[in-house]
């Protein structure tokens, strides 16, 4: 009886490790972290907070580097987060302590994504339109490899597929790495896919499927993955210059930006609302 007792309060029981849904944000010169449902309530607390403008280990003058955050991923389990700005700022930090692991400078930055090998894929939007490869172990370095793409605006590496998909202007890209062995590695162009139409702005996985979230001018697309096909998603695809979407991979809610003071969700519907803040990318913290 006291061995079930013990089995049932381990069950019940929060972990310390395990907590509620959060969102991180980009947009201004940070990066924050909110609980979603104390967010939805008005409670706009910053569980955790990252702007170069008061970090020891980003030196002045590249401060400004990092003016305009407009990307936030999650990545190695949460350990990690890549960030970039349009000022041109990318860098990895330590969730925990908050340190820069790697940075580097590309050119109106507006998403990054790892790569195998310790390498970073940054898109380089309008006045750069290309895509940039940077080594992880070279902390303020010049790229190793730039290949041309309009308007770049989303990364994603696809390990499953071992690919990356890149999206442009009017565009979906899948490349195919080469050399990667070596310390000149390229990107091979595998196949393009015309978008349903222009301004490609947010390139997201939806979870356990093989679709890509994509949003352009005009709606919000799924592309199938191995179909190789677009379709509109069912919910948002009449929404307009939607800036960030994302689906939380247990409880399938979706967060949605239009780089305004109100942030939208789905599934179920809410909103959040800011007063000091205007996110241009909103993601679930898994």
């Amino acid at each position: 009886m006291k061995h079930e007792i013990l089995i049932l309060f381990a069950l019940f029981t929060p972990l310390p490790w395990i907590h509620a849904d959060e969102i991180i944000l980009a947009g201004g010169n940070e990066v924050f972290i909110v609980n979603a449902a104390d967010a939805v309530a008005g409670k706009l607390n910053k569980l955790w907070r990252w702007s170069a403008q008061d970090a020891n280990d980003v030196p002045e003058a590249v401060r400004r580097d990092f003016n305009h955050m407009d990307e936030c991923k999650v990545v190695e389990k949460g350990a990690k987060l890549l960030v970039c700005a349009s000022n041109g700022g990318c860098a990895l930090i330590d969730r925990a302590t908050k340190s820069v692991l790697w940075r580097a400078k590309s050119r109106n930055a507006h998403s990054l994504d790892l790569l195998p090998n310790d390498r970073v894929v940054v898109a380089s939007s309008l006045s750069g339109d290309h895509l940039e490869i940077f080594d992880l172990k070279a902390v303020a370095v010049a790229s190793i490899y730039k290949t041309p793409l309009r308007s770049a605006h989303g990364v994603l590496w696809d390990d499953s597929r071992k690919c990356l998909w890149a999206l442009g202007y009017d565009e979906l890209c899948c490349y195919t790495l080469a050399e990667w062995e070596t310390a000149k590695p390229s990107l091979n162009l595998k196949s393009t896919y015309k978008l349903p139409d222009a301004d490609g702005h947010d390139l997201r996985p939806v979870p356990a499927s093989a679709g890509l979230l994509i949003t352009t001018e005009h709606g919000v697309h799924i592309f199938d993955r191995d179909k190789k096909t677009f379709k509109p998603h069912p919910i948002l695809k009449d929404l307009t210059k939607v800036k960030s979407v994302d689906i939380h991979p247990v409880t399938q809610r979706i967060v949605l930006s239009t780089w305004g003071t109100t942030l939208r969700l789905f599934e179920p519907e809410a909103t959040i609302m800011f007063k000091d803040a205007r996110p241009y990318k909103a993601r679930w913290v898994p």
